[in-house]
């Protein structure tokens, strides 16, 4: 009987200190709080607990168990989102570079290894295909998206002229389940062929899009008259393609069209409009151009702050630049300020920038071409969230609300910006303060402390794999003589881990996924000026890699 009793004691002694573990409380005090659903709050408080917000104002006091951070002289917001990407989703199947009968024989297998379905049409023309399906658990793959102050993410796939049903994830969780906010938000279309089988060309896309909506319009109409009164009527066929499509078609679910050039978004418009569907642009580079139409059809845009930039190095031997292009890349980042102007709603999206570094950097570039501060904000905050549907949970400091905080030094859009606290999901994540730089250049890198180079940036490098290369992005966050980022290929997005720099170069580690398997790489190299070249060691043996800095 005692030791009954004693074990229902511990017990319930466990249960009460797992109840306070999970009830932990923070509080944000003395903070300059930029609520965006209201106004700024100049010094006040914001509780956090249970993963919610619990009260923000001038007046809030901590709680007495909360675990206080004081924040004076910083600012806080509500966590960043980026509209769109690709990020946690697993690695697409590698396929082999060039043409002819290797090229012809993978794309083969990779059709042999696509699951069953009822589907009349090919991998790519599936809008049943769900990004979900793909998406991998795990936060330690966002460090450096995180670390940014990027909490949410729109995600879906890349490839394809269905490029998936898409779904709205916070950058934290383990599981899958953990981590999506909202699952499915919408189909995504972009103009593209399908190579080895119809349609090969933009104006075959353009009619294969139109006929597969008409074809599902069709199929629900025979089925709801078949279903109202079967005898004497042939049963419709099933076909999973045409059914998925039924939410679109019904205004249920948006289509978001993949399109930056004036004329793809005319056209993407106009199947709107003939389609009857609710629509978003995404990219919209040109969206300015046809803002009065976007703001008649009530059209939001996701708008890429994946700037256009000079590719070519600007020298005495590289060819002019047209006007045309001078005045694409001058006129880009005063899209968003005309597109307000014009009443269009729109959400910043990083447009697969290869620096986290471009959405903050980019969204004061559209400042300066005449956005308001406050309005840039709210583009990727509260505004990005009403497009996504999810305004009733994330978005703004309010009290109810999901805690996805940021915590910023500086000006969020200057180049002295420093998130120092990120909570997501109530979850806080501890950052390190990068070390004071007040050294000059030595020998084209800067040295944070004296002794290390600074080697942060996007590089584009070239790893060379025997019998071909593979083109990477190798993306470097420096903090101090650590550093997190990404290497992003092909196989997919790996997280850098265990990053170190020293006076002789750089070293980390990674897994990618390659063919369903994890393969542990440990890459080391050095970066002289804008030059980038190393080794990666692999289970298969050593091969190394060289590139260049992104501008």
């Amino acid at each position: 009987m005692k030791s009954t009793l004693f074990l229902l004691a511990f017990v319930a002694i466990g249960l009460f200190f797992a109840a306070r573990t999970d009830a932990q409380s923070y509080a944000i005090t003395n903070a300059k709080i930029v609520t965006v659903s209201g106004a700024a709050i100049e010094k006040g408080t914001v509780v956090i607990r249970n993963g919610l917000i619990e009260s923000v104002g001038a007046s809030v006091t901590p709680p007495a168990d909360a675990q206080v951070f004081d924040a004076s002289g910083l600012t806080v917001y509500p966590g960043f989102i980026d509209a769109l990407t690709s990020l946690g989703l697993a690695a697409p199947r590698p396929v082999a570079p060039g043409g002819g009968g290797q090229a012809a024989a993978v794309t083969a297998a990779a059709a042999v290894q696509q699951p069953t379905s009822n589907s009349n049409y090919p991998a790519g023309l599936r809008p049943e295909d769900e990004a979900l399906t793909e998406l991998r658990g795990g936060e330690a793959q966002f460090d450096a998206i995180r670390n940014a102050g990027i909490t949410t993410v729109l995600t879906t796939g890349r490839s394809g002229i269905f490029n998936g049903q898409s779904v709205v994830i916070n950058l934290a969780g383990d599981t899958v389940s953990g981590m999506v906010i909202k699952e499915p938000f919408a189909y995504h279309l972009s103009f593209a062929t399908l190579g080895a089988t119809y349609p090969q060309s933009l104006l075959g896309t353009f009619a294969a899009v139109r006929q597969i909506f008409h074809d599902a319009q069709r199929l629900q109409e025979l089925q709801k008259m078949y279903a109202a009164n079967p005898k004497g009527m042939k049963r419709p066929d099933a076909d999973r393609s045409l059914e998925a499509l039924f939410p679109a078609i019904n205004g249920q679910m948006p289509v978001v069209f993949n399109a930056n050039t004036e004329v793809q978004i005319k056209r993407a418009l106009e199947l709107l409009k003939e389609l009857k569907l609710k629509g978003i642009i995404a990219g919209g580079q040109e969206a300015w151009k046809v803002a009065d139409r976007l703001k008649a059809q009530n059209v939001p845009v996701l708008l890429s702050l994946n700037f256009p930039k000079r590719t070519t190095a600007a020298n005495l031997d590289a060819d002019p630049e047209t006007l045309e292009t001078l005045r694409f890349r001058a006129e880009t980042p005063k899209g968003a300020a005309k597109l307000a102007a014009a009443g269009v709603k729109f959400a910043f999206q990083s447009g697969a920038a290869t620096s986290v570094g471009d959405f903050f950097t980019n969204a004061g570039k559209a400042v300066e071409g005449g956005l308001r501060k406050d309005a840039a904000i709210r583009a990727m905050t509260l505004g990005s969230a009403e497009i996504l549907g999810v305004d009733d949970r994330l978005g703004s400091i309010e009290t109810g609300k999901i805690a996805n905080v940021v915590v910023v030094k500086g000006d969020l859009l200057g180049t002295d910006k420093y998130v120092t606290h990120v909570f997501i999901d109530g979850k806080y994540y501890e950052q390190k303060e990068p070390p004071k730089r007040d050294d000059k250049p030595v020998g084209g890198a800067v040295a944070p402390d004296g002794n290390v180079p600074n080697i942060g940036g996007a590089y584009g490098i070239m790893i060379e794999i025997p019998g071909q290369s593979l083109a990477a992005t190798l993306t470097m966050v420096q903090q101090g003589n650590s550093f997190t980022g990404t290497l992003v290929s092909q196989l997919g997005t790996a997280p850098i881990k265990d990053g170190k720099v020293t006076a002789d170069g750089f070293n980390f580690t990674t897994a990618v996924e390659f063919g369903g398997t994890s393969l542990n790489i440990a890459v080391k190299g050095k970066v002289t000026g804008t030059q980038i070249a190393g080794s990666v060691d692999t289970p298969q043996g050593t091969v190394p890699f060289s590139g260049t800095k992104n501008p």
